[in-house]
């Protein structure tokens, strides 16, 4: 858990809104940063996970840079993310087990990462993406589509 040490200004599309999300949420780009990389060293080391993402991504580092952004922009509406998450995981070949193993990884590090209240604010987020994603695989499937995107 972070310390109650004065944060430096993150970059954003919406300060005002951004710096309201990190006063509520004790959340800021440092804390998003360890989230992210501690939550994906779980990732590529957890048995049902790791094959998912080692047949996809060879390169980590841009990766987790892209993962920040994209939390930054989800639980601090920064806008630091320019991406289309649906079409990149819609055909990937996993069922709700595989978002279920996700989201308690990411609790788990979001409870240790975050300030309680920043803890809440993501994993609800992640919930809801949880529930998008697979009801987007779950579509793919159903028209058909079965070929695994590269992440790289």
């Amino acid at each position: 858990m972070p310390d109650a040490q004065p944060r430096a200004s993150i970059s954003s599309a919406r300060p005002a809104i951004t710096a309201a999300l990190m006063a509520e949420t004790g959340l800021d780009a440092q804390i998003l940063h360890d989230l992210v990389h501690r939550f994906y060293a779980r990732v590529r080391s957890d048995v049902v996970l790791a094959p998912i993402f080692d047949a996809r991504i060879k390169d980590w580092a841009p990766h987790l840079d892209r993962m920040v952004d994209f939390w930054s922009s989800v639980a601090l509406m920064t806008g630091r993310y320019h991406g289309a998450p649906m079409p990149a995981h819609a055909t990937l070949p996993v069922t709700w087990a595989h978002f279920d193993r996700w989201l308690l990884l990411f609790r788990e590090t979001a409870e240790e990462v975050c300030p309680p209240a920043g803890a809440a604010h993501v994993i609800e987020r992640a919930e809801r993406i949880a529930r998008s994603l697979h009801m987007a695989v779950e579509d793919a499937a159903l028209v058909g589509v079965r070929v695994a995107p590269s992440l790289r």
